[in-house]
């Protein structure tokens, strides 16, 4: 895999599992592993272990299958990661935060913004003209704010993930 990709793959498992779920997923080999031996592996609790999996099996980058014993009755949850899912789920994330961005680019454009000049907060006109450009939390004045600058850089990130997906 190469670095670049690597890096990805990681910074996307972070937001996804969080840190102690990145060391769950380092310690998922090729084969079939349970969740009982991960928490061993990992020294991480089965309750995190479990949830970890959950997690990726619902972004479909992990699978099981059960297994009944058939002495107790009891059912055997053997996992596996699916590498080969990752970048479909990195392009459905890129789609889904270009979404975003392009909503709140549209935000952007469409309102005029006022501040607080004590910076607690930013307000559109028609919530600062409500509030008679006082600010509600700290009743400093509100003062009208350009955000052309705002817009030129989430322009910038639609640009550039535009390019990656």
């Amino acid at each position: 895999m190469a670095v670049i990709e690597e890096v990805i793959h990681r910074a996307y498992l972070n937001k996804l599992v969080g840190e102690e779920g990145l060391r769950i997923v380092e310690c998922i080999p090729e084969e079939e592993i349970t969740d009982e031996r991960l928490a061993e592996l990992t020294g991480i609790s089965l309750n995190t272990v479990r949830r970890t999996l959950y997690l990726l099996y619902e972004h479909r980058l992990a699978i099981y299958r059960r297994k009944r014993d058939p002495d107790s009755g009891w059912l055997t949850y053997l996992w596996q990661l699916c590498p080969e899912n990752f970048d479909k789920a990195l392009q459905s994330e890129a789609k889904r935060l270009l979404r975003k961005l392009e909503e709140r680019l549209a935000y952007e454009k469409e309102n005029i913004f006022y501040a607080c000049t004590e910076g607690c907060a930013r307000f559109i006109f028609d919530e600062a003209s409500d509030a008679n450009f006082v600010c509600p939390f700290c009743q400093g004045s509100l003062e009208y704010m350009e955000n052309a600058k705002v817009v030129e850089a989430i322009e910038r990130q639609i640009t550039d993930l535009k390019a990656c997906v």
